[in-house]
């Protein structure tokens, strides 16, 4: 957090503070202040009761929960994603229930993880983590699909969205897209780390990639995909790399599997449309393997 945050102007709280001093009578008071109407406002809500799917108790109550903190914390500004925004709603309506001035809400857009489908999550692991060392930082970068890069620089790059649409038609016109998702690595890892740390990540790629560290010549193979991408046990066992996903499993389990260079460790990883990876199995196996 403090990678983000200036720890000297920052103030950590846990809303365990609060809530766990609640009675059930303070909580009831609390639920009194909304209604079931306002609830089924919310899209999820709204499309499963619909539907005639079910919606317990319990996931009413989270919003409430969440909007009481503002007041407890008494905020003026709050932030989230768009996914959050009936919840920071909630927070302004409690807010003035309480006689306090409404809370401004101001949302941002959802990163896409790694595999470019669902929002960037640990537990989907689809992340890049801004505690990753430098070298995974850089190789997580390097592994997205080329048209997401550009929704990364337009969401994480501090560099103008004009040089960025430049670099974009230059991209249609014939340049190799490789050349700006390095430059974008280099620049996320310079932030959370510094600039020495990032030329250090892109000589140790080239110099795992570029220098003879892979066989020059290795089969092409092209796979596509009906779904959002391939799962890589999937990917390894379709492009030849293994005879069977239980044997990629196992691969990876063994720390066998490369994409790149960089060890796989995570046997659930998807590997998104649009990719195109060098995938590496013991040390003799190798496939450029181009998801579409």
């Amino acid at each position: 957090m403090f990678k983000i945050l200036d720890p000297d102007k920052t103030q950590v709280l846990f809303n365990s503070t609060w809530m766990d001093a609640l009675s059930p009578t303070e909580l009831i008071q609390i639920a009194a202040k909304h209604t079931v109407a306002r609830m089924l406002e919310r899209d999820d809500f709204n499309k499963r009761f619909k539907s005639g799917q079910p919606i317990a108790i319990h996931e009413f109550l989270y919003p409430l929960i969440q909007g009481y903190d503002s007041v407890v914390m008494h905020a003026d500004v709050e932030l989230g994603g768009t996914d959050q925004k009936f919840n920071l709603l909630v927070g302004r309506q409690l807010q003035e229930t309480y006689g306090q001035k409404p809370q401004v809400v101001m949302t941002m857009p959802i990163l896409e993880g790694l595999d470019g489908v669902q929002k960037m999550s640990k537990s989907l692991h689809n992340y890049v983590g801004i505690a990753d060392t430098p070298d995974d930082m850089f190789g997580k970068l390097m592994s997205i699909s080329d048209d997401l890069m550009w929704r990364y620089f337009e969401l994480l790059s501090f560099r103008p969205m004009a040089e960025i649409q430049r670099w974009r038609q230059a991209c249609g016109q014939g340049d190799n897209p490789r050349h700006y998702k390095v430059q974008l690595a280099q620049e996320i890892i310079a932030r959370f780390h510094d600039a020495r740390a990032a030329d250090k990540s892109l000589e140790t790629f080239e110099a795992r990639f570029q220098r003879g560290a892979m066989p020059e010549e290795m089969d092409d193979i092209e796979l596509t995909s009906d779904g959002a991408g391939y799962g890589i046990a999937v990917l390894l066992k379709e492009s030849g790399l293994t005879a069977s996903t239980s044997e990629a499993i196992r691969m990876i389990k063994q720390g066998a599997v490369k994409i790149d260079g960089e060890k796989v460790s995570d046997g659930k990883l998807e590997i998104a449309k649009g990719s195109t990876h060098v995938y590496q199995v013991g040390k003799r196996k190798f496939a450029r393997v181009s998801v579409s």
